[in-house]
């Protein structure tokens, strides 16, 4: 049901990029150009409190971490589809090496690959062992299995697929 919604969420932000009220044409123009989207979550801490997981413990961010990776990989994957119908952001073709590379190195946080492309710091990666849903774990790297793979034929539809608001700002 996550997935399904993250799905349909995404189509819908990707029809809201042509409907969207914008404070400048310049805003504009970018959005049209590379169809951000802001897919995100809300309220991850009840969630937490309600699983009998501590906002700060080990499993908890474990826990966060599989359900944002999955998120964000059904959105690229998603893309990545919508790109093969309707095609990819206009900036997608001076962009597409950078972005698949974004796209790989993503992917291999979730794996927890030891290393990444073209990063100097790494990324916090997936920490499988302590989430106590493995099924999100699965998920999350077969999510992130499709997003490349569809990418890499297709291309995406947003070069921005998700947002998440820091802590205590909403």
């Amino acid at each position: 049901a996550y997935m399904h919604a993250t799905r349909l969420w995404t189509v819908t932000l990707e029809i809201s990029v042509m409907m969207a009220q914008f404070p400048s044409p310049e805003i504009a123009q970018r959005s049209y150009d590379f169809r951000t989207l802001g897919l995100g979550y809300a309220n991850i801490g009840g969630l937490l409190m309600n699983m009998g997981l501590g906002y700060d413990s080990v499993q908890g961010r474990a826990f966060c971490g599989a359900l944002t990776a999955l998120m964000t990989g059904v959105t690229y994957a998603t893309s990545a589809e919508m790109a093969a119908e309707l095609g990819p952001f206009p900036g997608y073709k001076r962009n597409a090496d950078h972005m698949l590379r974004v796209i790989r190195n993503h992917r291999a946080a979730a794996y927890a690959k030891p290393s990444y492309e073209g990063l100097n710091v790494n990324p916090v990666a997936l920490d499988a062992a302590n989430c106590p849903d493995q099924t999100l774990v699965i998920l999350a790297k077969s999510a992130w299995d499709e997003a490349l793979t569809l990418g890499q034929a297709h291309g995406y539809r947003n070069a921005q697929t998700t947002v998440i608001a820091p802590t205590g700002t909403i």
